[in-house]
C-alpha cells in the first residue's frame, strides 16, 4: 500500500528547496499496475502526440484534464498523493491536469529549462500556487533522462519564456546567471517514489541515450483559492474527489472498459500556453 501522505516535516525543505521527494511511496505491485495498463492502453496510445528537441530527440506524451475512475485517475486521486499536495499548497485543490511522459530509450529527447508556471501563467492562474506530482514508472537515472532541477530556484519567480520549435524554454540569460548561484541536481529515482514540486522550480532533462525507457505520470494541482479568472484549456475549480490508496489495487484488476471515464484529453493544437507564449515580444 502507499506509505501515505507527506508530513509537515517535509514543508521545510519543499519551502527551502522547491521540491520533496517521498521515497516509496507506492510499492511494486501498484507501480506494475499503472505500467502494464499504460503500456498497453490504446487510449493513451492513441492520444499521444511527439515533442523534438534541438538534437533529434523525440518524446511521446498525453495529457488530460480530468481524472477518472481508471488507474491514472486512482493515482491522481488518492489521498497519499492528493493529500501532500494539500499540505505543500495549504489547503485544499483540484486536478489541473495529468500527463503520461513517455521517454523511450535511445531517442527519449531532451527538456529545456522550465518552469510550468511559466506556461500555466497564460491559463489566467493569478498565483504559482500549483504543484506537481511526478510519479516514476520506469526506474530515472542520470543515463536515462532522469529530471534535474536548480535548487530553491523558485524563489526567483517567474521567468519569462520563449518558444522555440517545440518547446517553450526560461530566459536563457537569467538561467546562466542561477546556474552560477544554485545548486543543480539530478533527482534519481526508483519506480514508485514520487517527487513533488513547485511551479517555479526550474527544471530540465537530458535525452534518453540508455536501453533503459522512463515513463513517469505527472499529476499537477491547484489550490482551489486560486481558480483561474477566465477559461482555458485547462479546468477551472472542480472539486476533487479523493479515494483511499487501496483504490488503486482494486480498479487496478478491473477490466479496462468497466472503468474508463471521460478523460478530457488535451489536443496541442490547443494548448493556449504554447500559443500565448508565440506571440511574446520575447519570441519575435
Amino acid at each position: 500500500m502507499a506509505r501515505g501522505p507527506l508530513t509537515s516535516d517535509s514543508l521545510e525543505s519543499y519551502g527551502h528547496d522547491g521540491y520533496v521527494l517521498a521515497r516509496g511511496m507506492f510499492d511494486a505491485e501498484e507501480i506494475g499496475l499503472l505500467l502494464r495498463a499504460a503500456k498497453h492502453d490504446k487510449a493513451i496510445a492513441d492520444h499521444a502526440y511527439g515533442r523534438a528537441d534541438a538534437e533529434g530527440g523525440r518524446v511521446r506524451l498525453a495529457l488530460w484534464n480530468q481524472p477518472g475512475d481508471d488507474v491514472y485517475g486512482m493515482f491522481a486521486r488518492c489521498r497519499s498523493v492528493v493529500e501532500s499536495a494539500e499540505l505543500l499548497l495549504g489547503g485544499e485543490v483540484y486536478h489541473y491536469h495529468s500527463k503520461m511522459i513517455m521517454k523511450e530509450s535511445h531517442v527519449g529527447c531532451a527538456w529545456t529549462w522550465h518552469q510550468d508556471y511559466g506556461y500555466w501563467y497564460q491559463n489566467s492562474v493569478l498565483f504559482p500556487l500549483l504543484c506537481s506530482a511526478f510519479i516514476a514508472i520506469d526506474r530515472a537515472t542520470s543515463e536515462n533522462g532522469c529530471l534535474q532541477v536548480l535548487r530553491g530556484s523558485h524563489r526567483a519567480g517567474r521567468i519569462e519564456h520563449v518558444l522555440a520549435g517545440d518547446q517553450a524554454g526560461a530566459n536563457p540569460e537569467r538561467v546562466a546567471e542561477l546556474r552560477k548561484r544554485l545548486e543543480l541536481v539530478h533527482i534519481e529515482m526508483d519506480p514508485g517514489d514520487v517527487l513533488f514540486f513547485d511551479c517555479n522550480l526550474l527544471h530540465r532533462s537530458d535525452q534518453n541515450r540508455s536501453e533503459h525507457a522512463r515513463w513517469s505520470l505527472i499529476c499537477c494541482y491547484n489550490a482551489a483559492r486560486n481558480d483561474p479568472y477566465k477559461e482555458s484549456h485547462h479546468p477551472r475549480y472542480t472539486p476533487l474527489h479523493k479515494v483511499e490508496d487501496a483504490a488503486i489495487r482494486s480498479v487496478g484488476t478491473a477490466r479496462p472498459e468497466t472503468v474508463k471515464a471521460a478523460m478530457g484529453w488535451l489536443n496541442p493544437d490547443n494548448d493556449a500556453s504554447a500559443s500565448s507564449l508565440a506571440v511574446r515580444p520575447e519570441s519575435q
